[in-house]
């Protein structure tokens, strides 16, 4: 009988044979447990079945295994808070395989699953890439359940709905999709889960990967989730209306539907004065032109619009670039390239190592390089400032998507000047304005333009005029707030 066979089948009320078949299911696992007894207050032999790595063992021989073995009265007592009965096959393998302890006594014809989970964890810990000053502390870990209960912890809410989709043929995935049942809008869920069944893959390893199945163009540069791991910014989404898409296994979680404007947000905002948020706000809109197009100006100027350069700077520029045997454009990706590798290399390195070399590694370079004559005093200002504006940006995928988007910019620059970063720039309009997240426009909510939701965007309003949820979320109940509360301050 083939594996697939095997799955399909139900189990035999004897016990012997069910072993057998545990046996052949999994075949080459060594860490199978399979511990055989005697059930004292029946008198029936019984065997318990687990994977060794993925149960609590104090859980399996305190509340499992000593009631059964040492407990004369007819209805031993087992603590377990969770056990079901199944004679399918493949509900069994599923069980065992996700940690859970599946009983069989001889003469029975189902097994009880044992809720016995117990793998090895992270605990809490600081989110790692989305540092905070005044947000929480507790960042997401690889455990689905432990994310879903810091979730819970911000929104203590029976509205707060749960729905559990499985992905994977292999080692099926539990992707827990998270919303206010009276506030999310029901057509967007219905478009998610159609998404989510249609992945057909062996299994989905992170949070990551099940976004580039459900995305709704996977040829933009611009993601189309928020990706974060902090637990915080979750809930403070799924308040507005949004779903949050939770996968086992995974630290991060995905958050939809979502705006371009989302992704400069962050959670300090709401916790600072409003005027103070809403001056970093633009300086974060700021430092994404700045690191998009500040090398391809650079480029233009240089290569074709210098008569629009002030004499004086003009001067100072060609005193600097008088050894540079290079074109301006040849310079500028020499450099970026140069910035991005050490970049991927302090990732790489341990923390400490890796700073180090991103200071060091930066400094010397480019001090070496300048006095070789490779590059220019101005083009390592340029560069300097090009890092430092696409680190200001809260999102790690929006950065990213500006660091990939300014070579095109740079290759544009350097054949067509100021004329080709203007028709840069309105493509990128363009294709900001007809993308979308789940059907929802990313360019909300200035394409189409909605001014109810100007109040949190490039500025952020004080949270006692900001009554309502965005509309770019699609909410059903869009009142956040008592609407009978004056429009301000009181």
């Amino acid at each position: 009988m083939s594996s697939q066979e095997q799955q399909r089948a139900t189990i035999s009320s004897n016990l012997s044979d069910n072993i057998t078949q545990i046996k052949s299911l999994f075949q080459g696992s060594p860490d199978l447990v399979i511990r055989e007894f005697t059930i004292q207050s029946i008198r029936k032999a019984a065997a318990l079945v687990y994977l060794g790595g993925l149960t609590d063992k104090n859980s399996v021989n305190n509340n499992v295994l000593e009631p059964l073995m040492f407990q004369l009265n007819m209805n031993p007592t087992v603590s377990i808070s969770h056990l079901i009965t199944e004679d399918q096959w493949r509900a069994i393998s599923a069980a065992i395989l996700g940690g859970s302890s599946v009983l069989f006594v001889n003469g029975n014809a189902e097994a009880s699953i044992l809720d016995t989970q117990g793998w090895p964890q992270r605990s809490i810990e600081d989110p790692q890439i989305e540092a905070s000053l005044k947000g929480a502390h507790q960042g997401f870990v690889e455990t689905g359940s432990q994310n879903i209960a810091l979730i819970r912890r911000y929104i203590p809410s029976t509205e707060l709905k749960i729905k559990e989709l499985r992905v994977g043929q292999r080692g099926a995935t539990t992707v827990s999709i998270m919303y206010l049942g009276d506030v999310a809008q029901p057509e967007i869920l219905d478009e998610l889960v159609k998404r989510i069944q249609k992945i057909n893959v062996d299994a989905i390893i992170n949070a990551g990967e099940l976004g580039e199945f459900i995305e709704d163009n996977p040829y933009s540069p611009f993601p189309q989730f928020i990706s974060t791991e902090r637990p915080d910014s979750a809930a403070s989404q799924i308040l507005q209306g949004r779903y949050v898409m939770v996968v086992d296994g995974s630290p991060n979680v995905l958050i939809g539907p979502t705006t371009f404007v989302s992704f400069f947000q962050s959670i300090d905002d709401y916790s600072t004065r409003w005027l103070i948020s809403s001056f970093i706000r633009l300086t974060r809109y700021f430092a994404f032109f700045i690191a998009l197009f500040l090398p391809a100006i650079y480029i233009a100027l240089i290569s074709y619009n210098y008569v629009i350069i002030p004499v004086k700077l003009i001067i100072s520029i060609g005193e600097s670039r008088e050894r540079v045997p290079f074109p301006p454009f040849a310079e500028a990706i020499l450099m970026e390239i140069t910035l991005e590798m050490l970049r991927e290399a302090g990732i790489r390195l341990p923390a400490p190592i890796g700073q180090t070399v991103g200071i060091v590694g930066g400094i010397v370079i480019g001090q070496a390089a300048v006095q070789a004559g490779i590059v220019s005093n101005i083009m390592v200002i340029v560069v300097a400032s090009t890092a430092i504006a696409s680190f200001i940006i809260p999102n790690y995928d929006m950065g990213a998507a500006v660091r990939f988007l300014r070579f095109p910019m740079m290759i544009i620059a350097s054949i067509f000047g100021i004329v080709g970063i203007a028709a840069g720039l309105m493509t990128l309009i363009i294709h900001l304005v007809t993308l979308k997240s789940l059907d929802t426009p990313y360019g909300s909510p200035l394409a189409p333009v909605r001014f109810t939701d100007w109040k949190d965007a490039f500025i952020r309003a004080p949270l006692w005029i900001m009554k309502k949820r965005p509309v770019n979320a699609h909410p059903v109940q869009l009142e956040r707030q008592d609407s009978t509360q004056p429009e301000e301050n009181p």
